[in-house]
C-alpha cells in the first residue's frame, strides 16, 4: 500500500513562492503516475499537475503554466510542487496522488488510486 504525506503548505503573499512536498512510503512513486490536485473552498477538487510513469512527461493546468513545476526524486521518493508567482486564486487545499496506470493529459480526481490527506495553501496580503 501506498502512503502519501504532504508537506509545506502556508499563508504567502501574493507574487510569492512555496514549495510543496509529497513523501512516499510502503512502495515506490517511480512506478506510478504522480500529480498535484487542489480544492477550493465551495469548488471541485481539480488537478493541477502530474508526471506520467511511463516516459516523465509533465501536464499541467492552464491556469498555472509557467508558474508551477512538478518533479519527482527517486533517492528520497518523494514529489515536489514549486509554485512561483502565487496569486489569491492559488488559494486551496492541495493534495498529492498517485496512479496505478499512465495517463494522456490531467487525470480526473476519480482516476486516482492513492490520496496523501492535503495541505492548506493560503495566498494573501
Amino acid at each position: 500500500q501506498l502512503q502519501l504525506v504532504e508537506s509545506g503548505g502556508g499563508l504567502v503573499q501574493p507574487g510569492g513562492s512555496l514549495r510543496l512536498s509529497c513523501a512516499a512510503s510502503g512502495r515506490t512513486l517511480d512506478y506510478y503516475t504522480i500529480g498535484w490536485f487542489r480544492q477550493a473552498p465551495g469548488k471541485e477538487r481539480e488537478a493541477v499537475s502530474c508526471i506520467n510513469s511511463s516516459d516523465g512527461t509533465t501536464y499541467y493546468a492552464d491556469s498555472v503554466k509557467g508558474r508551477f513545476t512538478i518533479s519527482r526524486d527517486s533517492t528520497k521518493n518523494t514529489m515536489y510542487l514549486q509554485m512561483n508567482s502565487l496569486k489569491p486564486d492559488d488559494t486551496a487545499v492541495y493534495y498529492c496522488a498517485a496512479l496505478n496506470g499512465i495517463v494522456v493529459g490531467l487525470p480526473l480526481p476519480g482516476s486516482m488510486d492513492f490520496w496523501g490527506k492535503g495541505t492548506l495553501v493560503t495566498v494573501s496580503s
